[in-house]
């Protein structure tokens, strides 16, 4: 009975604990949404409101009429399909080589994958900015795209890896004594069986690359390949801060996410326990 008691206890206590951090979470995106219905009035106020008194789309109608958003939004999109193409063939090849091939300084080259993580991006931006003025690439989405593939890669092989470890080499083997090549028996004996664990790789890279800034800000400057994020700091005026317009800028930028997720949230899941468990 007091064994009872104490599980029935610890599992309160973690519940609620759960529940604070969930609400922590959850409450400014809450109070986004909310805030992006109001009027400049009900938001710059000295008495602070939660629920605004009548509900209103003028700052998504002045959002995507008087700004350049309808753009920045494109070009986000192109941008991160771009960068997720480029990880998933470039990654894939890297990240199968990796985890069938044992050739010389392999484990050097990925302890270099996760040194390149732990540098801070501001340090790569000047080489990659005179790298894509040089080839012509400069303030362009393609461009945009491969240095945030520089980024993004290494933790896209080092995620693959573990997904293809657990295929037995097996597979690969039969397949190539049936007459398959190596690529062959990876596009459609492999890949098929780590799709979960591929679509969850893709969607980690499509965060990264969707809500990228500091590459964005540096490396473009023409409306023609600037992403969302720099357009929304490009509202900010050196007077004047458009609550209302960021408010529903920002709600117009997380429902993509949302929608991926919404679409790959089974995938994902069930490609990052992948391995998990095993006999």
């Amino acid at each position: 009975m007091a064994v009872s008691r104490h599980t029935r206890r610890m599992n309160l206590i973690a519940h609620g604990v759960g529940l604070g951090f969930a609400l922590f979470s959850v409450l400014p995106i809450v109070w986004l949404v909310i805030t992006s219905f109001k009027t400049e009035a009900e938001i710059v106020t000295d008495t602070i409101t939660f629920l605004p008194q009548s509900l209103q789309l003028q700052n998504y109608r002045d959002v995507w009429a008087q700004s350049n958003y309808p753009s920045l939004m494109w070009n986000s999109i192109v941008t991160t399909f771009y960068t997720v193409t480029i990880c998933m063939v470039a990654g894939s090849l890297a990240a199968y080589s990796f985890s069938r091939n044992a050739f010389p300084l392999r484990r050097e080259l990925m302890l270099f994958y996760l040194v390149v993580r732990m540098f801070p991006a501001v340090l790569i931006i000047i080489p990659l900015f005179l790298i894509l003025r040089t080839v012509g690439l400069l303030d362009t989405r393609f461009g945009l795209s491969l240095a945030y593939a520089s980024f993004l890669l290494p933790l896209f092989v080092w995620m693959m890896k573990g997904f293809f470890d657990a295929v037995p080499p097996d597979l690969e083997r039969a397949a190539r004594i049936d007459g398959c090549t190596r690529i062959g028996a990876m596009v459609r004996v492999v890949l098929p069986l780590v799709k979960g664990g591929l679509g969850a790789c893709a969607v980690f890279v499509a965060i990264g690359a969707w809500n990228e800034y500091l590459f964005a800000l540096m490396l473009t400057s023409s409306a023609g390949s600037r992403t969302w994020p720099v357009g929304l700091q490009m509202m900010v005026g050196e007077f004047q801060l458009p609550w209302g317009l960021l408010a529903a800028s920002g709600v117009i930028s997380i429902l993509p996410v949302v929608a991926l997720f919404a679409i790959v949230q089974r995938a994902m899941v069930r490609g990052l326990t992948v391995g998990a468990i095993k006999g």
